[in-house]
């Protein structure tokens, strides 16, 4: 039986985004960048052990028959640890895909049930996400002040020192960097793929607050920085200019001198190849 490519695609987005080259502060089939406890195998590694998960998330979507949307989300939490679990075995321990397990499960969850009864629409589906997600901020985040220091998360540890919300605000948003600017720019792109998603790349994190990037710097300050370099590769006619291509370049080994990553942007990239996948615009 052929997968439906609802899970396929999530599969295929993966892959799509650790092939895309050069990407600052990234792995990449040419560099690993500020990441030397990983290559592009062991995302491919990642990416296989994951497989099973998107067809979880999506028959659990597809099925369920509930009005109130959270209860979908708890459904697809406990298939969300074990699939922690099974990249974890993958990759040794290493961390590749969990931003994604997170992100691109809801999504693929949000499309079995929003394809349930109709055609797939990217709109809809990012409704139901922000449907599923109501409220998870304020859950997550509740009583975080008075967790011992060394039982925050990264996550937990921004929020209380800068107030960002990081993926988990982006998601109970309904991903509004993917929606309103980074799929728009996906579409409008012309030639290779590879180019398209640099620029798409690119487009993210002129516009977002790298939760890696701020983890790496350790200071919010980085912030400004990386937004006005991606913007102005973009400016000078983005990966596929000689200048633009100069700068891309040029970022690449300033971010892997200065141990700079750039993971919470190639998360939505992945949402954002997903998305175009499923709506053909890639």
């Amino acid at each position: 039986m052929s997968l439906a490519p609802a899970i396929l695609n999530a599969h295929r987005a993966l892959l799509y985004e650790v092939s895309v080259t050069p990407k600052p502060g990234l792995v990449d089939p040419a560099d690993v960048g500020p990441h030397p406890d990983m290559d592009v195998f062991t995302f491919i590694d990642s990416a296989t052990a994951l497989e099973d998960y998107w067809a979880t998330c999506y028959q659990l979507g597809h099925t369920f028959v509930g009005a109130h949307l959270p209860d979908l989300f708890h459904e697809i939490r406990p298939a969300g640890v074990a699939a922690e679990k099974a990249m974890f075995r993958a990759t040794q321990g290493i961390n590749t895909h969990k931003g994604a397990v997170f992100s691109l499960g809801v999504i693929v969850a949000a499309v079995g049930a929003q394809t349930r009864h109709a055609a797939y629409n990217t709109g809809a589906t990012l409704n139901l996400v922000k449907a599923m997600l109501a409220g998870l901020t304020a859950h997550d985040f509740a009583g975080i002040a008075d967790k011992p220091a060394d039982q925050l998360t990264a996550g937990e540890r921004q929020y209380l020192k800068y107030g960002t919300t990081g993926i988990r605000g982006q998601a109970e948003a309904g991903f509004p960097v993917v929606a309103t600017l980074s799929l728009p720019a996906l579409r409008r792109s012309r030639g290779s793929r590879t180019t398209r998603l640099l620029d798409t790349l690119l487009t993210i994190v002129a516009h977002t607050a790298d939760s890696n990037l701020i983890k790496r710097a350790g200071t919010l300050d980085i912030v400004p920085w990386a937004q006005q370099t991606a913007q102005e590769i973009l400016d000078a006619g983005g990966s596929q200019t000689p200048t633009g291509r100069q700068l891309l370049v040029a970022m690449n080994t300033t971010f892997k001198a200065k141990n700079l990553s750039l993971g919470g942007s190639a998360d939505l990239l992945i949402l954002t190849i997903y998305l175009g996948l499923m709506e053909k615009s890639l």
